[in-house]
């Protein structure tokens, strides 16, 4: 399977940033050690830090899974940090279909690329 993308928006609620830059610095350790197939794992803020989008990479749908496995238990704790929206950019199939259903993340799938 092909790459797969992930872009993430988090509208942080009032007093959360402190606590929400804490999970991912923990994030971004466990990608570092625990991934293997993640390519881009990135958080940028807007000006105020009041929002941010996450950026993530990964080789495939393997990679993608992996990822989740090792950080589900700790991205549950978002949620209550801001509200999330978000899209997944990748070739479709029954699996990605499966695992997105419910989750209110849109899957993408490519048209055109340079």
């Amino acid at each position: 399977m092909s790459e797969i993308q992930g872009i993430a928006r988090i509208r942080l609620h009032e007093g959360k940033l402190d606590e929400f830059k804490r999970l991912v610095a923990r994030f971004l350790e466990i990608v570092r050690t625990e991934d293997t197939g993640t390519l881009q794992f990135e958080i940028s803020f807007n000006d105020d830090q009041s929002e941010c989008i996450v950026l993530e990479r990964y080789e495939g749908y393997e990679a993608f899974m992996e990822h989740g496995a090792h950080l589900g238990e700790l991205a549950a704790a978002i949620p209550t940090m801001g509200s999330v929206t978000g899209v997944c950019l990748g070739e479709s199939s029954v699996e990605l279909e499966a695992v997105l259903a419910g989750s209110g993340v849109q899957l993408f799938t490519p048209y055109l690329s340079l």
